[in-house]
């Protein structure tokens, strides 16, 4: 079952073109000029029931306006829309029982009454019976580890306890639709890998569908199997996070640390016949990198062993982090 489908998804906005100066300030009062930009540029997406999906981009690339028009917010400018079988503008009121939403820079919650006050109070938004509500909320208050908090004013929660509410919040009604923006911003370590477990804890045990809109990339890489990525209002990749690093992660560098002074000539000229740059460190530390599918690092290693002392060697990887960087930077993106 399909909980997402868009065709042709497509958003634009009209804006106020300013003339410049007196003059033109006034001409504006009586004929203002008018632009049309497109922050949504016929996307089609497709989101199967039980998928985590990571939905990243720059600033300004159109996740926001996305995420407004999948949750019933605003209303396309042309396209075809159904979230969980239906259209989330014109069928709002009986949709946002369907879905859960968490924006990390906004509350849900009252701010001056305890969590427990704002948690009844959606319990009849939602029209759920007391055993409805206590059958599920019991076990997300727990794994949350947010039955300390619920008498307490939401004004007085820290960033990371507010957040653990906020997500609690969303998920009163059990929706089979959650969507996350930012959920994770500004917390620290802890509260971070605690929201992670939860999550994946809620997906297999309800088979709840998320869509997952940040900036941390470590979010998505520990969540989501399949990313989609969006640029001036395209997407530009949807596929697996795995093919997203065999296709542009194939980078590997390896750094090496000698037992005594080295020279970069003399380094390049010992590995003359393979494919590698050389960047050095200090005297004693240099890094090489190359292709995955150019070079293997044993063979590397054993022709620099051969040569040099070396006290030290370590290898990494390019992080996701640093792939989608290329991508937007050097276009190396596909659809």
């Amino acid at each position: 079952m399909l909980r997402i489908e868009a065709k042709g998804l497509t958003k634009e906005f009209k804006t106020h073109r300013s003339r410049t100066g007196l003059s033109g300030a006034f001409r504006d009062l009586f004929n203002r000029e008018y632009k049309t930009m497109r922050a949504v540029d016929h996307i089609d997406l497709k989101v199967r029931e039980g998928e985590m999906v990571g939905y990243i981009g720059e600033n300004g690339a159109g996740k926001s306006t996305t995420i407004k028009m999948l949750t019933g917010i605003l209303m396309p400018t042309s396209g075809y829309l159904r979230v969980n079988g239906m259209d989330p503008h014109r069928e709002r009121e009986k949709f946002v029982k369907t879905i859960g939403v968490v924006f990390g820079q906004r509350s849900q919650l009252w701010w001056d009454i305890a969590v427990q006050e704002s948690f009844t109070l959606l319990k009849k938004v939602y029209r759920l019976s007391d055993e409805q509500y206590n059958k599920h909320m019991n076990h997300v208050i727990d794994v949350l580890d947010i039955g300390d908090l619920l008498t307490r004013p939401v004004r007085k929660l820290s960033l990371g306890q507010r957040m653990r509410c906020e997500l609690a919040a969303a998920l009163i009604h059990n929706p089979p639709l959650l969507f996350l923006d930012e959920p994770t911003i500004g917390l620290d370590v802890l509260v971070k890998l605690k929201i992670r477990d939860f999550l994946k804890e809620i997906n297999q045990e309800y088979g709840t569908t998320i869509l997952l809109t940040t900036h941390d990339l470590s979010d998505i890489e520990a969540l989501c199997s399949r990313v989609v990525m969006l640029d001036e209002g395209k997407i530009i990749y949807d596929g697996g996070l795995t093919n997203l690093r065999t296709t542009w992660g194939n980078q590997k560098t390896v750094y090496v640390e000698f037992g005594s002074t080295v020279y970069l000539e003399d380094l390049q000229a010992a590995t003359a016949d393979l494919s590698l740059v050389w960047h050095k460190e200090n005297d004693l530390r240099y890094r090489a990198v190359f292709a995955e599918e150019a070079l293997s690092v044993s063979d590397l290693l054993s022709r620099i062993i051969a040569r040099y002392e070396v006290k030290d060697v370590s290898i990494e990887a390019i992080s996701t982090e640093e792939i989608v960087r290329k991508i937007y930077e050097e276009g190396f993106a596909y659809a």
